[in-house]
């Protein structure tokens, strides 16, 4: 019988791979607020750009956190198909209080290879 079994996972999208490679950097520490992804293209290139916005809630996610803002840029990302062209932290939001909180803005433009 050919087709789809039940039992068969959803194939994983590019922006559940950007978004899963992001969370091993912070081993599995951090909530994901919003992720926008757009495609782009220029006369030798085509992509897609990736806006994702974590929130850190507590001592050890917030330490999380501040590794990724300190490993992103140097980052080796290892994504099929895709390379990263640039992948920089575009705002962060550092809150003190009854519960530290740090919200990270983290913007990828990826390059299809070939």
């Amino acid at each position: 019988m050919l087709g789809v079994s039940r039992f068969q996972r959803p194939r994983r999208t590019l922006a559940d791979r950007v978004r899963a490679a992001l969370m091993a950097i912070t081993a599995g520490h951090g909530t994901l607020l919003s992720h926008e992804e757009k495609a782009w293209a220029s006369i030798t290139f085509s992509g897609t750009r990736h806006e994702v916005v974590l929130e850190f809630c507590g001592p050890d996610a917030v330490a999380a956190g501040e590794e990724l803002i300190e490993r992103l840029p140097d980052h080796e990302f290892t994504l099929p198909a895709q390379l990263v062209a640039d992948a920089t932290i575009a705002k962060v939001d550092h809150r003190f209080g009854a519960m530290e909180r740090l919200e990270v803005t983290a913007v990828l433009l990826l390059l299809e290879e070939g």
